[in-house]
């Protein structure tokens, strides 16, 4: 059985420093990125019940949604191909509450492991979410994600 956890962060005013990294980090752009991005993921998420197997039609559906946002939307490539990314989401809608970011999607392409993309793109989200004067963060993770739940604790969430 699937033990999901929901982790928070309080944002201050100051960005994160960015680590030293060889790739760059661009947003979204469907036009661009959309069949590259749906291959990583669905090759990431293989077996995950909720992000894997996505068709093109599942990344367009999130994309007409209201709280699409590509710039919300990191990509790390090297050579024009994506090695990781992570997608944001803002809760607007939240009653006597002010708006949450998300990391919604935190991914790394398999081979590149190991290289700080995750960590960067995540900074890189947290810093976004200061930009826009966000208060609060906060993320789902699988309990039995080891790596993950070290990098995220790592970064302030708990």
């Amino acid at each position: 059985m699937r033990h999901i956890l929901k982790l928070h962060r309080d944002l201050n005013r100051d960005s994160l420093p960015q680590i030293a990294h060889d790739y760059t980090i661009e947003t979204f752009n469907a036009a661009i990125h959309k069949q590259s991005w749906l291959d990583l993921n669905n090759a990431i998420f293989t077996n995950h019940p909720d992000q894997g197997n996505w068709a093109i039609d599942d990344l367009e559906n999130r994309i007409a949604e209201s709280w699409f946002d590509p710039q919300g939307f990191f990509l790390a490539t090297e050579n024009s191909q994506i090695v990781g990314f992570v997608w944001t989401k803002i809760h607007q809608d939240l009653v006597n509450q002010d708006p949450v970011g998300e990391l919604y999607v935190v991914g790394t392409d398999p081979d590149h492991h190991g290289r700080g993309i995750a960590r960067a793109l995540s900074v890189e989200a947290i810093n976004f979410f200061v930009a826009m004067g966000l208060k609060h963060a906060m993320l789902y993770v699988d309990a039995d994600n080891e790596k993950g739940l070290k990098l995220y604790q790592s970064l302030g969430f708990n």
